[in-house]
């Protein structure tokens, strides 16, 4: 007797990928706030340039609009919620993936970070939010006078 066994190729990479979510998902919440607050957690690219830092956070289906962006000692949150679809008569079968609810996401931004020009704009599903540097210090000369 033999016996056959499905192959599922992707079923690794899947699996690999929840993993690398799940252990993103640790690092970004440690402080625990948003696990308790959230329905889900929307995913982000950073990119440091030599005058910025930019994050670029995926909010499909969410109003630009209806994001609180605060920034508070340092931390940077973005925080909003998308609604669920309408559910429509008539139809026989449904599958949900798109998670729906309230979104949060905290960062902790670097010392270099110039709070005071934070700027964001969304367009297309994503929002982007620019924080300057603030500029080095510069030492400064002091004569000595007698």
């Amino acid at each position: 007797m033999s016996s056959i066994i499905r192959y599922e190729p992707w079923s690794m990479h899947r699996e690999l990928l929840n993993e690398f979510n799940r252990f993103f998902e640790r690092a970004s919440n440690q402080d625990g706030s948003s696990g308790a607050t959230a329905d889900w957690v929307p995913a982000v690219d950073i990119e440091e340039h030599p005058d910025r830092f930019v994050i670029y956070a995926d909010v499909p289906g969410v109003d630009p609009q209806g994001i609180d962006i605060t920034l508070e000692q340092g931390q940077l949150t973005l925080s909003g919620a998308r609604e669920r679809a309408a559910e429509q008569a008539g139809v026989e079968g449904r599958r949900v993936e798109r998670a729906s609810g309230r979104f949060f996401r905290r960062f902790t931004l670097p010392d270099t970070a110039d709070g005071e020009a934070v700027s964001a704009r969304g367009a297309n599903g994503v929002l982007e939010v620019v924080i300057p540097k603030r500029q080095a210090a510069q030492p400064r000369r002091i004569a000595v006078t007698h």
